[in-house]
């Protein structure tokens, strides 16, 4: 925390002045501020009259609340944000890919504050529109940022600080808005910057979960249609051309659909042919033999430190995959001498598995990724393997605290109830948690407590209760949920 805000804040004013005078200061603006004055001094924007245009009243502003994507995630946000921003004297604020203030929360004291100054529903925060914050900021860059006092370009905000984050469509990377706590000088915690970006990708996964399940309808819907190859090489699409399902063949993890059907040409020159669906599409490829390519050692990367199945990308394309075929690949990983037919079903099934089913998932399974990546006798990956939980697990053993929690997002594939997948998981979790509550770093046990494995963990909540200092913002949020945990 800064140790005496009022003095750094003169001193930003000496460096505003010494920039826009053309003047030598006394140090020079950081370079997310440097670079952003100079986009908002390109755009116009008037240092000393600037003033946040109201672009939408609220009947106009209403039916944009309703259609934005964010709309669906508000809860999550106020849950993480209002509690915080009302005891430190700020505002929650979200707002558009255009920075437009959608949504506005916190104590009625600091709304009243906020609304001298157009910090409200309706305005627009982009840079172009009112230079240097930290919402428009964010925008800019794509990246979280907190911007202090004068480092705001408009001098009527250099009593205020804020901190922002991006939010992102998990579907196709693009921004839909960013996530805003501000408030008066003197309340500034850098913290806070992390507890934002934190609450941004929450509300990334909430996206992400929602997409998942419109996936899996769509998946099931269409399956049908993917069946009817008998085999062939084919996939079924989203609308957007997200590759949900495939056999036989590899694919980007999205494909050009924009032509609506016909026949699309693949990154590789492979042709295939689109035919529209209900919803989506069905892709039909001419077969290739299950490789890869040109003798190419595929790149297998296993992201399964997560909620729900993970992710799983070969040559950096997604490749869509049940939870039962991640069990598997997570296993060849964890063994890369191989395993048998027999060996396999046991730790995938205990003592009541059956090889015969094991080699018809390594067949569906071989179909999918080719008979070069996973082959038989023993079955094993023959891949450039890049696992999460592999690296988790030599993390544990050379590596600092802070470098294990980089890695550590979360349980290995917690829906799995395969004996030996369940051990890893469970010997796992227990390894970093005792890393993370041996830690005295109050940002290693912050960074376990964000995952699945440590937000319900009270011994987790007390460690952290106890290293916070009093007026870090985060820990209101800690003592909050432990309140509602009791």
């Amino acid at each position: 925390m800064l140790r005496d805000p009022e003095s750094y804040a003169r001193l930003l004013e000496h460096v505003r002045a010494a920039v826009l005078s053309g003047l030598p200061g006394p140090r020079s603006p950081r370079s997310v501020v440097s670079e952003s004055w100079d986009r908002s001094l390109a755009a116009h924007v008037d240092p000393d009259e600037g003033e946040a245009p109201f672009v939408y009243d609220v009947d106009v502003l209403t039916a944009l609340r309703e259609a934005h994507p964010l709309a669906p995630v508000l809860p999550v946000l106020r849950q993480m944000l209002v509690s915080i921003a009302d005891d430190a004297e700020h505002v929650m604020i979200v707002t558009d890919a255009e920075g437009l203030i959608l949504w506005r929360e916190g104590a009625a004291n600091q709304l009243v504050r906020a609304d001298r100054v157009g910090l409200s529903e309706g305005t627009r925060w982009s840079e172009s529109a009112i230079g240097t914050n930290a919402m428009g900021t964010t925008l800019a860059t794509g990246q979280p940022v907190q911007i202090y006092s004068a480092e705001h370009l408009v001098r009527r905000y250099h009593t205020w600080t804020c901190a922002a984050a991006p939010v992102r469509d998990p579907e196709t990377g693009v921004l839909l808005g960013s996530i805003d706590v501000s408030g008066p000088l003197r309340t500034v915690h850098p913290a806070m910057l992390s507890l934002v970006t934190a609450t941004a990708q929450l509300a990334e996964g909430q996206l992400r979960a929602q997409l998942a399940v419109r996936d899996e309808r769509l998946r099931r819907a269409n399956m049908p249609h993917l069946e009817a190859l008998r085999g062939r090489p084919g996939a079924l699409l989203s609308a957007g051309g997200r590759v949900l399902a495939a056999q036989a063949c590899l694919l980007p993890a999205t494909v050009d659909v924009r032509r609506g059907g016909g026949t699309v040409a693949l990154p590789d020159g492979r042709i295939a042919t689109l035919e529209p669906l209900a919803e989506g599409y069905l892709l039909r490829l001419r077969a290739t033999g299950g490789t890869t390519g040109g003798g190419h050692r595929a790149r297998l990367r296993l992201e399964y430190l997560a909620e729900g199945a993970g992710t799983t990308t070969v040559d950096g394309r997604d490749v869509p995959f049940t939870l039962r075929h991640a069990e598997i690949l997570t296993l060849l990983a964890l063994h890369p001498n191989g395993l048998s037919a027999d060996r396999l079903a046991l730790q995938l099934y205990g003592e009541t598995g059956n090889p015969v089913t094991v080699r018809a998932e390594i067949h569906r399974l071989r179909s999918q990724l080719g008979a070069t990546v996973v082959q038989t006798r023993p079955y094993r990956l023959a891949a450039e393997v890049d696992a999460d939980f592999v690296q988790a697990r030599a993390a544990l053993r050379s590596s600092s605290p802070a470098d294990v929690m980089r890695v550590f997002r979360g349980p290995l594939l917690p829906e799995s109830e395969a004996p030996a997948i369940r051990e890893e998981r469970e010997t796992l979790t227990a390894q970093v948690r005792q890393v993370a509550l041996n830690s005295t770093d109050p940002a290693v046990l912050w960074s376990f407590w964000e995952t699945p494995c440590g937000v319900d963990d009270f011994e987790v909540l007390d460690a952290l209760l106890a290293t916070l200092p009093p007026a870090d913002p985060r820990r209101a949020a800690v003592a909050g949920h432990r309140a509602r945990l009791r």
